[in-house]
């Protein structure tokens, strides 16, 4: 009888050093080195997102197309065109519309796109030049004409700080000139009201010079809109207001309209402020020491949560109920309620609407922090933090030290990003392919400057 067994057989090939040496060469030179493709040089990007119908979002370039009905929102972070061409330094977002801070060497400095019923974006025709038709709704970026002095530069016209309000658009530029555009129908715009003025097809754009507001020993260095009121903060922390005052949100003292542009005292007064936030009528401000202050609206306690408080202040006033918060980065003020940062990376949130906590906390009179895992904490990254916030009148965001930002709030125009317009009630990622460096957010859209992540 037979028996068989299991045979193995190794298979080798051998080779001599000389040949080995050659096969290596071989297989070297075979190695493709792989180079990315780089579609821009610029340094920032700009991702847009939210009620594209106003032209906004700067997206469209066909006016057929615009009016199409699957074009009325963008759900999702989308790419400017308009940023892989020009050099944006800085956004704004009002009512509606968007204003850009461009280098350029044609010497264009300014640029926007969306509603233009008020002339908020300049004086923009098409057509005959001798019988033009004017544009209310403008659907990509177009530039503003500033009206310059003699002996001005390019670089004098450079956006130094812009803010948007409901209609109405506040420059400051690097040569210490504020320009303001659009509605003046309370004085927001820094000059005399006049009644039954036209603002539809307007050219005006109002020039101050910021020795007329701070004088010559000071500079103003940021400006601040809120719905219908605007605010020049200056290097010396003094702050000064002009605009709607009903609800106090000018802090002069008094619940008036003002189109003189005055300064504001109350708590401030000996303070030296160095932020200011409003996106409506309820305004904070922080000083160097990480205190706020606020003035105007407080009908959900914004402000003051004592039993007996005033729901409108008409002048600023330290706050008590974020003491306990610590020292405090960041503020940002929304529609009825505030945020604030400290300088651990908490995010504090109070007041009415979407907090942060869930469907079921829609209002606390007390600042309450949400948990840093919200925002991208976890124990493979443990050291993320938060480092800015921001808000609309309805949504709020965050930014961590990763660059991500987080979105939550009301939703009913997809200015979330997050692919639907249902609210969200927990802080959530939004998809952007950059690192998010600024954010400015409008009543119905929102558009984030990046930077490239290599």
């Amino acid at each position: 009888m037979l028996k068989t067994g299991k045979v193995g057989l190794a298979i080798s090939r051998s080779y001599t050093a000389k040949a080995k040496r050659v096969v290596l060469a071989q297989d070297k030179s075979k190695i493709k080195e792989y180079t990315p493709k780089i579609t821009d040089n610029h340094e920032n990007r700009i991702y847009v997102w939210g009620f594209q119908e106003t032209g906004a979002l700067g997206l469209q370039t066909n006016v057929k197309k615009a009016k199409e009905r699957y074009t009325e929102m963008v759900h999702h972070p989308t790419r400017l065109q308009f940023s892989n061409n020009n050099e944006i330094t800085d956004v704004a977002a009002g009512y509606g519309f968007t204003a850009y801070a461009v280098k350029r060497e044609d010497g264009e400095t300014l640029f926007g796109s969306g509603l233009n019923t008020d002339s908020q974006l300049g004086f923009q025709v098409k057509g005959n030049p001798t019988d033009p038709a004017n544009l209310d709704v403008i659907i990509y970026p177009t530039a503003i004409k500033l009206p310059r002095v003699q002996g001005e530069t390019d670089k004098d016209m450079q956006v130094k700080s812009m803010s948007a309000g409901r209609a109405h658009l506040v420059i400051l530029t690097r040569n210490g000139t504020i320009f303001t555009l659009g509605n003046n129908s309370y004085g927001q715009c820094g000059r005399s009201i006049i009644d039954e003025e036209r603002y539809s097809k307007s050219a005006l754009i109002h020039r101050i010079s910021q020795e007329d507001i701070c004088g010559k020993e000071d500079e103003i260095v940021q400006v601040e809109c809120g719905q219908d009121h605007s605010m020049f903060l200056t290097k010396t922390g003094r702050i000064h207001t002009c605009g709607w005052g009903a609800d106090g949100q000018t802090g002069q003292g008094n619940y008036h309209t003002a189109g003189q542009i005055t300064l504001i005292g109350g708590d401030i007064e000996k303070e030296k402020i160095v932020s200011l936030s409003c996106s409506s009528d309820c305004v904070l401000a922080l000083n160097e020491a990480g205190d706020a202050f606020g003035w105007g609206n407080s009908e959900y306690g914004q402000l003051d949560d004592s039993e007996h408080a005033e729901t409108q202040i008409n002048i600023p006033r330290a706050l008590k109920l974020t003491k306990s918060i610590g020292k405090i980065k960041q503020v940002a003020a929304g529609g009825s309620f505030c945020m604030a940062l400290n300088d651990q990376g908490l995010v504090y949130t109070w007041g009415f609407g979407i907090l942060g906590f869930g469907p079921f906390v829609e209002q606390t009179s007390k600042p309450q922090h949400l948990l840093p895992p919200l925002f991208g904490r976890n124990d493979f990254s443990n050291e993320t933090t938060v480092v800015s916030i921001g808000c609309g009148i309805f949504h709020m965001g965050a930014v961590n030290s990763d660059g991500d930002l987080f979105m939550w709030g009301k939703n009913r125009f997809g200015h979330l990003g997050l692919g639907h317009k249902k609210d969200q009630f927990f802080p959530f990622k939004a998809a952007i392919n950059g690192k998010v460096t600024k954010v400015a957010f409008g009543v119905d859209h929102t558009i984030a400057m990046c930077k490239a992540y290599f």
